[in-house]
């Protein structure tokens, strides 16, 4: 067997994972602080912005900090918000509109916008101050120096067989090194939670959480949008022991952004998070918005919920954690944006100032981001003792400003599962929740990745591992009924009939259905699934999300 070519190597002061809003802020303001400093981002998606998506009504201040001359070539989506709505559902046929919007939800002076749209804005301004952006080039492991310390990142290979071989276009991925690696890539990063592992950086924080948005964006029939209008919305299609809520923005050209976030600590393990969404756009309140409309394009993503008491060490040997890689978002506020962008501001300023990751950790919990998370730390536990005390506690929190004693704990998200009691069948679980008929489209999870455009090569290694799928046809039927194949919003897991097999049936994986969301990482209640980066450019390819 011949021996592997030697790899070309591409070398930095600085290389960041993940062209995001944290990434491209960091590199952004590392130029504008030392111009002559060799910096490279690179990206997994196709291109810049293709596999971002976020609400997402976004707080300006930094970005007003960070570009002040934004607000006169904004980017493609960036509507004003105009007003505030919260609303309760008590059921599938009733609202009822709070008369107050928690203070976390005023969002006068905000702006809605689609984060992918934002990024591939954000992008331009950094490559023309000498960023190198690379977009295609998915980061499959980090590289080590001889001491142990993170020295770069390896790219993955292209052009490899679903059994290992080499397909005429293989192409050997490179090694891109630095004296600093930054880590921008967003929620549940695969290099990112490999390094938590690999340095301890969590021993001393409390397991990170966290929710799964879903989300829409709907073209609608004329006159029936109010531009910069935002509402959310808790109670149904949910119980009041999960923590769940919509949001639904108004943007222009009767055009609708409409999502569904569902904490990932819920209990019921029939609950399907994709189908509570298209229950929830089946209200009553919400359909006559929708019915008629077209659906533009789709998608899910995992978000962040742990906050202060989650947030891990972010700094290691050779390398710093920044954005939703370290788990900046503040729940309460449903926001996350400002946060990455400050983040990566931040560590810019570091980096220059220490030329090194040493002290970026003191340097972030010192920060306004830190103080921000602080005050908001008991809100979301807060829920797990189910929506009333949840909304009571936060209100004690909001009026507090968070100056409680205490600080509530988060749990594993994977732990929180209940087994299924003998008998009992999803379609009984739906009764019990009040599901309706629904006639909105999609039909179903593989009409809705359609609408996310996702994109893998059917004979590419598949980046779902799975570490005992034994267990998947055995005990967790028994105990779960095979929550996987609920979880997941793209239809990638199926318990499928196999007479070979000795219990007549075995797990398949639908690994081109992939949205990379990670939920599955994160929820499979025996912890066995790892997601892994897939081959540059492949995924979703979202359209304004």
């Amino acid at each position: 067997m011949s021996e592997p070519l030697p790899r070309d190597v591409m070398e930095y002061d600085v290389v960041t994972v993940g062209a995001g809003p944290a990434g491209l802020a960091f590199a952004i303001r590392l130029k504008q602080l030392k111009p002559d400093i060799r910096v490279c981002v690179i990206e997994k998606a196709s291109t810049i912005g293709a596999q971002i998506l976020s609400g997402a009504v976004i707080e300006p201040q930094p970005l007003n900090e960070l570009l002040p001359e934004w607000g006169k070539h904004p980017p493609p989506i960036c509507v004003p918000v105009t007003e505030d709505e919260f609303w309760f559902l008590p059921d599938h046929a009733r609202a009822i509109q709070s008369p107050v919007v928690p203070p976390q939800m005023h969002n006068h002076g905000n702006f809605i916008v689609s984060l992918g749209a934002l990024c591939a804005w954000l992008a331009p301004q950094a490559e023309a101050l000498g960023v190198e952006i690379y977009p295609g080039f998915a980061a499959s492991e980090p590289l080590f120096d001889d001491n142990g310390a993170v020295k770069g990142v390896r790219i993955g290979d292209m052009g490899v067989a679903k059994d290992g071989s080499h397909k005429p276009g293989y192409t050997q991925g490179i090694d891109i090194v630095a004296p600093i690696t930054v880590l921008a890539e967003g929620c549940r990063g695969h290099l990112s939670k490999q390094l938590i592992a690999k340095y301890k950086l969590d021993a001393d924080s409390d397991p990170q959480t966290y929710g799964i948005g879903i989300k829409e964006l709907w073209q609608v029939p004329a006159g029936r949008t109010t531009p910069g209008k935002v509402m959310h919305t808790v109670g149904w299609p949910m119980d009041s022991a999960t923590y769940g809520g919509s949001f639904l923005y108004h943007l222009d050209n009767d055009r609708v952004a409409i999502g569904f976030v569902t904490g990932l600590d819920y209990p019921d393990a029939l609950l399907s998070p994709f189908e509570a969404f298209q229950q929830l756009k089946n209200h009553p309140h919400i359909k006559p918005l929708l019915d008629g409309g077209n659906i533009v394009s789709a998608g899910a993503r995992a978000i962040v919920e742990g906050g202060w008491q989650s947030l891990p060490k972010v700094e290691m040997p050779g390398a710093m954690l920044i954005g939703d890689s370290a788990g900046l978002l503040n729940v309460p506020k449903i926001k996350g944006t400002h946060q990455a962008i400050r983040s990566g501001m931040l560590a810019a300023e570091h980096v220059v100032a220490a030329n090194a990751p040493a002290g970026w950790d003191a340097k972030l919990r010192g920060s306004v981001v830190m103080s921000e998370l602080k005050k908001v730390r008991n809100i979301r536990p807060g829920f797990n003792k189910g929506l009333w005390f949840g909304l009571a506690n936060a209100g004690w929190e909001t009026v507090t400003g968070g100056l409680s004693p205490w600080t509530l704990k988060n749990h594993a998200d994977w732990s929180s599962l209940k087994k299924v009691a003998p008998g009992e069948t999803v379609a009984d679980d739906q009764k019990r929740l009040g599901y309706v008929e629904r006639t909105l489209a999609p039909r179903d999870r593989l009409a809705s990745v359609y609408f996310a455009a996702t994109e893998h090569d059917e004979d590419q290694p598949v980046h779902l591992h799975v570490a005992d799928t034994d267990v998947c046809v055995t005990k967790c039927a028994s105990e779960y009924q095979n929550p996987c194949t609920r979880f997941c919003p793209a239809g990638v897991y199926e318990i499928v009939a196999d007479e070979t097999a000795s219990t007549g049936k075995r797990l398949q994986i639908n690994a081109a259905n992939c949205v990379h969301c990670k939920t599955c990482d994160i929820k499979d209640p025996y912890q066995l699934i790892t997601w892994v980066t897939p081959e540059g450019g492949s995924g979703p390819n979202y359209q304004n999300l």
